[in-house]
């Protein structure tokens, strides 16, 4: 009977087994992340490989031809005195107003009117007819659609022909071609391009709102600014930190507008670092330079990046009291 006790107490004690829910085989595991390994190996050679290539050329003096040869931070030193480095980003402060603030502004208020307004008091069809011309532009092809802008805006073009038609004649100008004039002409394309892409994301957005909310609100008299104010913008703010960080990170990286409009001129009056390191790397052939405008121009799209997912997550953390 010792004997028998001795040996029970000896025996470890059973781990419980946890339910088959729970267990996972590691193949399964493995199998997950063969799922994610083609994409990792399309960013490793679309993305990666470029972006390494870049930042070592860019601490390097080459004209294309032969070997280059390493100067350090030479090239970001020179970019600290470069006045046409700091032209292109104070030029580039303007299409974040050009392509960020005010589509970002006059989308929400169209698609509010498209949605409350209109869509409420015709049919919806003629909201969604008017959502499609505003998105129109994006379908587009930026350089096509700056193509035909250049043939408008010239001075034996188009608008100085309606101006000429309407009696206006004595404003005609070379739009294009006067540095006071080119880049507020530039703001007006790119704002007229990027209008339709807000419209349409905060359509979409409305069309999750409660409608009860706005019906509550109307009883209780709220008109329509109000209705706009409490409910429509607290509603739609997380596609408004998608729409604002995706047309801040296509202001800061334009480039097809510029070269099919202008090519940065006249005299860098419309010059962005995109179009900068195109033309310092393939035009000028100083492929370590305009390597060096690439790399930092790219470290500042991280951090816009990381500041505004930061703001989001914040913001979402305030709405649910955390």
């Amino acid at each position: 009977m010792a004997v028998s006790e001795t040996v029970v107490a000896t025996q470890p004690a059973a781990t419980p087994t946890p339910p088959a829910s729970r267990r996972r085989p590691r193949g399964r595991n493995a199998a997950y992340w063969l799922y994610l390994l083609p994409g990792a190996v399309l960013f490793i050679l679309v993305i990666g490989a470029p972006l390494v290539g870049t930042l070592y050329l860019s601490l390097t003096k080459w004209s294309g031809i032969g070997d280059p040869r390493w100067v350090g931070l030479d090239n970001y030193q020179q970019l600290l005195h470069d006045d046409v480095f700091w032209a292109s980003f104070r030029n580039t402060i303007a299409m974040i107003v050009a392509m960020v603030v005010v589509p970002t502004l006059l989308g929400l208020l169209l698609a509010a009117v498209l949605f409350d307004v209109i869509g409420r008091r015709f049919k919806p069809r003629t909201a969604a007819a008017l959502r499609a011309a505003f998105y129109l532009p994006q379908v587009l092809p930026v350089v096509v659609a700056g193509i035909v802008w250049g043939w408008i805006l010239r001075p034996d073009g188009a608008f100085n022909s309606l101006l000429d038609a309407v009696g206006l004649g004595a404003l005609r100008h070379d739009w294009l071609g006067d540095p006071g004039t080119a880049l507020p002409v530039v703001m007006a394309v790119m704002i007229w391009v990027q209008i339709g892409y807000p419209v349409v994301v905060f359509m979409a957005a409305l069309q999750r709102v409660d409608p009860e909310l706005y019906e509550a609100a109307e009883v209780d008299g709220a008109n329509w600014l109000h209705r706009f104010r409490a409910i429509t913008l607290p509603q739609i703010r997380p596609e408004t930190f998608v729409v604002a960080l995706t047309c801040t990170i296509a202001a800061l990286k334009v480039f097809g507008p510029i070269f099919a409009l202008t090519r940065g001129g006249p005299e860098n009056a419309t010059n962005v670092p995109s179009y900068f390191a195109y033309y310092t790397f393939f035009k000028k052939l100083q492929v370590g330079y305009g390597s060096a405008i690439s790399t930092v121009l790219t470290v500042i799209i991280i951090v816009v990046a990381g500041v505004f997912i930061w703001m989001q997550a914040r913001s979402e953390r305030r709405d649910r009291g955390f």
